[in-house]
């Protein structure tokens, strides 16, 4: 009994899509190789998954160079050359930015310990003299970064201290322009009676307005009402 007809549509499935698009890409990657030696043909395949990763075969020692062969065979004149000149420098510069990033990504992993079996012995040692100058670099940032904070807490402290000596003087100010300006007045509550008012009679008002003067009156006739 033979095979059911798949349907071609989109598999819903995330996994069954992923496990579908590894089993076909390898077999297409598989028939592109044996299509080349059997016929002994010039094959370029490029294949991008959905998450935008590059699967590519090409016999020759550079798919550049297929790719060229192709334009020279299908586009003659020069104005149809134009578009696929800029599609291969931008081809070019996808595969050097592609090393790059796998480059990158090596290096990444062998920093956190990872994938160091491949590693020459003098490659670790390189290895760990990049990690020594990272660490002085991230010390050295990590310091000034503190200096930094350092002298911002001074700076504010001293505006603080400054705002305080101005409080205190303008307060200071304040309390002896009060002092100085102590209104020259009777003393003696205004409507007592009895003995209060004649007190208040038999002690004699300074005639000059100076604070000590004022204090020493009211003392004065404070301990007049306590002898009465």
């Amino acid at each position: 009994m033979g095979r059911g007809k798949v349907e071609l549509k989109r598999i819903e499935n995330k996994i069954s899509r992923q496990v579908t698009f590894a089993k076909r890409r390898n077999g297409l990657l598989k028939k592109a190789y044996e299509l080349s030696v059997l016929c002994d043909a010039e094959v370029a395949l490029i294949i991008f998954s959905s998450r935008g990763r590059l699967f590519e075969f090409s016999t020759s020692s550079c798919m550049y160079k297929t790719l060229e062969r192709y334009r020279s065979s299908n586009y003659n004149s020069s104005e149809a050359s134009a578009p696929m000149e800029t599609e291969l420098s931008n081809y070019q510069e996808y595969l050097k930015l592609k090393t790059r990033v796998e480059f990158l990504q090596t290096t990444q992993r062998n920093i956190l310990g990872e994938d160091l079996g491949p590693l020459s012995m003098k490659e670790l040692e390189q290895l760990e003299g990049q990690i020594e100058i990272s660490l002085r670099h991230i010390r050295s940032t990590k310091n000034q970064q503190l200096l930094d904070q350092l002298f911002e807490l001074k700076r504010k402290e001293q505006q603080l201290q400054d705002v305080n000596k101005d409080l205190r003087r303008k307060i200071q100010e304040t309390s002896g322009e009060n002092v100085l300006h102590m209104p020259c007045q009777d003393v003696g509550p205004s409507g007592s009676s009895g003995h209060a008012n004649e007190a208040n009679q038999e002690l004699p008002h300074p005639a000059v307005c100076d604070p000590s003067m004022h204090i020493g009156y009211h003392q004065a006739y404070l301990d007049h009402l306590n002898n009465e």
